[in-house]
């Protein structure tokens, strides 16, 4: 079973940065693709970006483009989501979740990270 741990929430003002770590307990991390969720209470979790394998291709959400960036170090098993020019509407929790390779499916989740932005 692969372990996925995020870290990097916290609280930040309107317009400022924060950058979210998602590390995974995997010998074949290079061949997963990465995503990142997040979820505020009562709505349904939200898709915010994804990396494909390999340093492939990056996807991002119309609400985060301009503004997240997705990369990943596979040397160090982790995928990061670089936050900046935050808006209180980012204000949520942030989920990591990995592909097994060749699935169209998210198969492994971590627990999530909260990041508040205050106006």
């Amino acid at each position: 079973q692969v372990q996925v741990t995020e870290s990097g929430g916290g609280l930040v003002q309107a317009g400022g940065s924060l950058r979210l770590s998602c590390q995974a307990s995997t010998l074949t991390f290079a061949s997963h693709v990465v995503g990142w969720f997040r979820e505020v209470p009562g709505k349904e979790r939200e898709y915010v970006s994804a990396i494909s394998r390999y340093r492939g291709s990056v996807y991002y959400a119309e609400s985060v483009k301009g503004r997240f960036t997705i990369s990943r170090d596979d040397i160090r098993n982790t995928v990061y989501l670089q936050m900046s020019s935050l808006k209180p509407e980012d204000t949520a929790v942030y989920y990591c979740a990995l592909q097994r390779p060749g699935s169209s499916t998210w198969d492994y989740w971590g627990q999530g990270t909260q990041v508040t932005v205050s106006s």
